[in-house]
């Protein structure tokens, strides 16, 4: 029988088993519910700063105006932290007051009585802060979205964002030169120009000022090169000269980018008449938008919801109410979607309940770890960039809800779970996604079959059949045959899980699950 390698995608705030808590630690950025934890971190922040401010209000101006920026955010998380923290810009901005603006707040109350309530409140033990690591993750988890779906860099900065119904805080000149910055030591010159543009124009407006203009003009110069444009970057460093004529390194960059181009126009004219461009230059030019019709393009046209010609008819396209002569489900049938019919997949509704997720959930929440991919060529596990969230596996015998949940998948789909892995828990966080990937092993792969079960795939139910391949012996011999995915939380916007090549997007649904087979 012909194998059909199904080709899936998840990218956006929530998916499998969708997940509100942990006290792991690092990697905050990577699960939503580590940053619902910080909103403890930040509630303490704002108290111990008004205690502070009361003892030294008179000579403590900017720290009394820094911690009004730490309220309005807390105030604006504590009416529903969930839907907060799930506008990724909201998320950023949770981060960088708990890294850079801290770091500021931090040497500013520094002095005897400051000392000690930084400190206390620093090495507490029951609150937790964010490490720069998860800075960096939260702003390169917001550029991904900003280029998954195509956001508009000025609307993201006013906290404008389609499709989520509560707008966030605008991003100051500060927060937008954060962005360029981390982007910059990406070696992302293609955001650092689109940030530090914005962070120019948001600094040039502001009365009391969050950035430093000649530090973004020398930022957005070098990165405006990199991108190319070499007449622009020189415009920019002639414009931090004027402010700054003993500036330490702009007379240099001038003089490197006036030689460039004069290199460039001792080129000979090709063909077309146009002036050849330095390889070392052009070769630097990057746009991370892929093309519409790329396997990329097209995957992220599906995280976006674009409609594509379907590959069916509507006819092939049933609903019914399963029963396959189980007695569970003679009483209460399964709601089956069929949202692709060859090869099948399907959506079952109202297959979860409150109490079952909540359950689910609770457990979990203690385990949660960041998720791993198997290395293609080593087989290690190991995390990855195109992978972000965290993870946790439940037994059976851990409690009946488990159990019951199992046996309903069972009757549903009509597989035996005595060769299936754990039920796995899955949070994503900031942008969190796992780019397109297989959900079964390959023959290629080194140590193929060697860590099923050990977390290093998505899908939180996975069934086997059997085949050559020798399986760890709880698990029998075969590959993975089925999928079964269930949604634990809504979303107000993306958390797609898509198949770039059935062109097909499933939208995650409180409560349902997504079926289909991996081998056919």
């Amino acid at each position: 029988m012909a194998t059909v390698h199904l080709f899936m995608s998840i990218i956006g705030a929530a998916c499998s088993f969708i997940m509100l808590s942990t006290p792991a630690q690092g990697e905050v950025y990577t699960a939503l519910v580590d940053l619902e934890n910080l909103l403890h971190t930040e509630g303490a922040i704002v108290h111990t700063l008004q205690r502070y401010l009361d003892a030294e209000e008179d000579r403590l101006e900017k720290i009394k105006k820094l911690r009004q920026e730490f309220s309005q955010l807390h105030k604006a998380a504590s009416r529903d932290g969930d839907e907060f923290i799930s506008n990724p810009v909201n998320a950023f901005l949770l981060v960088k007051k708990l890294t850079a603006d801290w770091k500021t707040i931090s040497r500013l109350m520094l002095n005897t009585e400051g000392k000690a309530m930084v400190e206390n409140i620093t090495h507490s033990g029951h609150l937790r802060f964010p490490d720069e690591e998860d800075l960096t993750g939260a702003a390169v988890a917001l550029l991904r979205l900003q280029d998954t779906y195509r956001l508009d860099t000025a609307s993201l900065a006013k906290g404008r964002i389609q499709g989520v119904t509560r707008p966030s805080p605008e991003l100051s000149a500060g927060d937008c030169f954060e962005l360029g910055r981390q982007s910059y030591n990406n070696e992302d010159h293609y955001h650092t120009v689109l940030w530090m543009q914005e962070a120019l124009d948001r600094v040039d407006e502001e009365v009391d000022k969050t950035a430093d203009r000649t530090e973004i003009l020398e930022y957005l110069a070098f990165s405006t090169f990199q991108q190319g444009n070499i007449h622009h970057a020189l415009k920019l460093t002639n414009d931090l000269l004027a402010a700054v004529p003993d500036h330490p390194r702009a007379p240099g960059n001038k003089r490197y980018y006036e030689d460039t181009l004069a290199k460039r126009e001792q080129y000979k004219r090709g063909d077309d008449g146009d002036i050849s461009e330095d390889d070392s230059i052009t070769s630097k030019k990057k746009s991370p938008l892929p093309d519409a019709d790329s396997e990329r393009g097209i995957y992220e046209r599906l995280c976006r919801g674009e409609k594509f010609p379907p590959l069916f008819h509507d006819r092939e396209l049933t609903c019914q109410y399963r029963t396959n002569n189980r007695p569970y489900l003679l009483l209460q049938p399964a709601k089956e979607e069929v949202m692709f019919p060859k090869p099948r997949i399907v959506i079952y509704h109202d297959v979860l309940s409150e109490h079952e997720m909540n359950v689910i959930k609770t457990l979990a929440q203690p385990r949660l770890r960041r998720a791993t991919v198997q290395n293609y060529k080593s087989g290690e596990l190991e995390t990855a960039s195109y992978r972000i969230s965290k993870s946790a596996w439940l037994k059976n015998e851990e409690h009946g809800v488990i159990a019951r949940v199992t046996r309903r998948i069972e009757d549903i789909t009509g597989l035996t779970a005595d060769t299936a892995e754990e039920l796995q828990v899955v949070n994503y966080g900031i942008g969190g996604h796992y780019e397109p990937h297989f959900d079964f092993a390959r023959r290629e792969e080194k140590n193929a079959f060697q860590s099923l079960g050990t977390g290093n795939r998505i899908a939180t139910w996975l069934n086997y059949k059997k085949g050559k391949q020798k399986l760890p012996p709880h698990l029998s011999n075969g590959n993975r045959v089925s999928t079964w995915l269930n949604y634990m939380s809504d979303v107000s916007a993306g958390g797609a899980t898509v198949f770039p090549q059935l062109r097909l997007t499933l939208w995650p649904k409180k409560g349902a699950a997504a079926f289909w087979y991996n081998l056919h």
